[in-house]
């Protein structure tokens, strides 16, 4: 199964490339991790950000799944760029404002930025159309946010914002049929 798995997890890497984009301009990068020692890195990692989070049981809790997964897919923007829209959703009056006056962060736990929110609305289409390909295979898979962190953090993928999908296939899905984490 493992092998499908992967096969499901490329295939969705491609739906991804394809999934629209604003502007039509592609900024996204995207990997698959399919070996079993690179999936244990991720979760040991998650379970090292737990402790530090207003949210350790769920990070926990996504770190299980991770380590318990076939493979990854892993999807991020890396050039901090404007789309050219104008829209001011970024907090700024105009994208050239946006790119000469925009003050880079980073957070350990999570993402660098800002970014356009164009070019997140694009992680987000493609983390649709990925979703959609394994749910045609019967891939059991789910979007995470925490594991795009956790590989961010390794080194694994060079993006500045990264989400995940983990797939793989279970009797029962991992995924969705989980305890929820108790409350401290």
């Amino acid at each position: 199964m493992k092998d499908i798995s992967i096969m499901a997890a490329k295939l969705m890497a491609a739906s991804m490339r394809t999934a629209p984009k604003a502007g039509g301009k592609d900024f996204l990068e995207i990997a698959v991790v399919e070996n079993n020692e690179d999936l244990k890195r991720i979760a040991k990692k998650m379970q090292a950000f737990a402790p530090q989070s207003t949210n350790e049981a769920y990070w926990q809790r996504d770190a299980d799944n991770i380590a318990n997964c076939h493979a990854l897919v892993l999807v991020g923007v890396r050039e901090l760029n404007a789309a050219g829209y104008d829209c001011g959703a970024c907090g700024f009056s105009s994208c050239k404002e946006f790119v000469k006056d925009r003050k880079e962060a980073d957070k350990e736990m999570g993402y660098g930025g800002p970014h356009c929110v164009m070019r997140m609305i694009d992680i987000g289409c493609a983390l649709a159309s990925a979703a959609k390909t394994a749910s045609i295979l019967n891939i059991d898979n789910r979007v995470q946010q925490r594991v795009g962190a956790a590989a961010r953090a390794l080194g694994l993928i060079k993006a500045d914002v990264v989400m995940g999908i983990p797939v793989g296939i279970y009797g029962k899905s991992i995924f969705y049929d989980r305890q929820k984490p108790a409350a401290k």
